[in-house]
């Protein structure tokens, strides 16, 4: 394991190299947090495909395959979609309102009143898949090492918070740019086709494992039409996604560049199927699913591609765990501490290297928060599922309902996300955390409230409604390195 372990290593310091050379570019917010809205179609691509394959993509996804054969990539697959669906229909929308958060969006959108509880629900999404990605760190770790789970987390979680904090969303934009192509080469070029070749090929595979293990729909309808409402409908609202659709240059690099990214994902949930259900033909006899990916890396590939394959892994675990990091402290400064605070006290020069400071120590910050939940927390499905619901639940409605629909109001919009949001919890705790109907009727609940209300309630003043169109044409936005601040956005005419 000698040859393994030294390019896991090299890996490992290749990125915290990365970080302390993106600190040297991160001298404003706007490279700080979104890597000065500069990058082209490739870096744009590469960075947005990295943050969406996490850990559950890769581990999970093999995981699925092993249990349910090909149509256990219907999760990652919907991820994909979601993807799609946001490049193809809002991303260029996005990318021209020059902000650094959803609830700035929001704010535009609805007059200024509604970003406080929307951010609070933002936080607790991205803290929690912050935590969630960094405890994979314990798996990956424990096959490489046999280390203890407290250990490895804590290594993990040091190292992305340290290039995190360094050069914020450019070390992180240079760093997932490394793990997008470790990601290619370890999952699509090496492992793919060598599971398959051990499995005997496809004839064998299909010879010795039940029909229902190649049907499309074999993981169930139901569950599919869940995966489409948490994670697609997910791909269109989180702070993470949306924090890196503001790094496209122009909308065209966001429209096109993430539709090629989305694209990537649904090849990349074929692989992971296919590889799962080699590794059922291999070994049919495994105790938990998810240990399929450690176990058809560990003895199937050779010394050297191994390490690659494994560092593949830690590279995709580390992409989400970066960019839910830096979304998680973005929010946490500028949509709530910020705002508790009230106006932003600036210096003569704008202040930006203030800022910069600023939202580096709460990154620095939410990043000890974030591995210290990890080492208290052991249901990390449970975990996860709640932020999504709470997330899709609680916001989608009203976000969406902002870009679509001119009716909408700030009164709409924020009982939409207080009763989408209790109806979840109080949902998961009469049938469980991980049911279905806390999302269905939770979604349902915000949806029929954000309606009612918004027809209930006066229009939405229409020099709000002007500023937001001049913001969704690209223009209005001047201060674009400048966060708005809530007392003058309230004070809109």
């Amino acid at each position: 394991m000698a040859v393994d372990y030294a390019v896991i290593v090299v890996y490992l310091a290749g990125m915290l190299a990365v970080g302390w050379w993106g600190m040297r570019r991160a001298k404003s917010k706007s490279e700080f947090l979104v890597a000065g809205r500069r990058l082209g179609p490739s870096m744009y691509s590469g960075t947005m495909a990295a943050i969406v394959l996490g850990g559950a993509s890769t581990i999970g996804g093999v995981g699925l395959g092993y249990k349910y054969g090909l149509s256990g990539a219907w999760m990652v697959f919907t991820i994909g979609l979601g993807l799609l669906a946001l490049s193809v229909f809002f991303s260029a929308r996005i990318a021209r309102l020059k902000v650094y958060t959803v609830s700035e969006m929001l704010d535009l959108r609805y007059g200024g009143r509604a970003g406080l509880i929307t951010g609070v629900v933002m936080w607790a999404y991205t803290l929690m898949l912050a935590v969630t990605s960094t405890i994979a760190y314990a798996t990956i770790f424990d096959v490489l090492f046999d280390m203890n789970r407290t250990v490895a987390i804590i290594l993990g979680g040091s190292i992305v918070v340290a290039y995190s904090t360094l050069g914020g969303m450019w070390s992180i934009t240079l760093t997932d740019m490394v793990q997008f192509v470790v990601k290619t080469i370890g999952v699509l070029l090496l492992l793919l086709p060598i599971a398959v070749v051990k499995a005997g090929g496809f004839a064998e595979m299909k010879a010795q494992l039940p029909t229902e293990y190649f049907a499309p729909f074999g993981i169930g309808g139901e569950t599919i039409f869940t995966y489409v409402l948490i994670y697609t409908f997910g791909m269109l609202i989180g702070q993470d996604i949306w924090q890196r659709v503001f790094t496209a240059r122009d909308d065209k690099v966001a429209r096109w560049g993430g539709t090629v990214a989305g694209t990537y994902c649904l090849a990349y949930a074929l692989a992971g199927a296919v590889v799962g259900t080699a590794a059922k033909v291999l070994y049919p006899d495994l105790a938990n699913a998810d240990d399929a990916f450690a176990t058809i890396v560990k003895d199937a590939l050779p010394l050297g591609v191994r390490g690659l394959v494994l560092a593949a892994a830690l590279a995709a675990v580390m992409s989400t765990s970066s960019g839910a990091l830096i979304a998680c402290a973005t929010v946490a400064n500028n949509d709530i501490w910020q705002r508790l605070r009230g106006a932003v006290t600036r210096r003569p020069d704008g202040g930006q290297h203030d800022e910069v400071k600023g939202n580096r120590l709460f990154i620095l910050a939410m990043g000890v928060a974030v591995i210290g939940i990890a080492i208290a927390l052991n249901n990390v499905v449970e975990a996860l599922t709640v932020a999504y619901n709470l997330l899709v639940g609680g916001l989608l409605v009203p976000i969406l309902g902002g870009l679509l629909w001119k009716r909408g109001t700030v009164h709409g919009a924020l009982s939409s996300v207080v009763v989408g949001g209790l109806a979840v919890i109080t949902l998961m705790a009469n049938f469980g955390i991980l049911a279905n109907e806390p999302i269905y009727y939770g979604l349902l609940a915000s949806l029929v409230t954000y309606v009612a209300v918004s027809l209930a309630t006066k229009p939405t003043d229409e020099a709000v409604l002007a500023n937001w169109r001049e913001r969704l044409a690209g223009r209005g936005a001047e201060a674009d390195e400048q966060r708005p601040e809530p007392e003058a956005v309230r004070a809109t005419p």
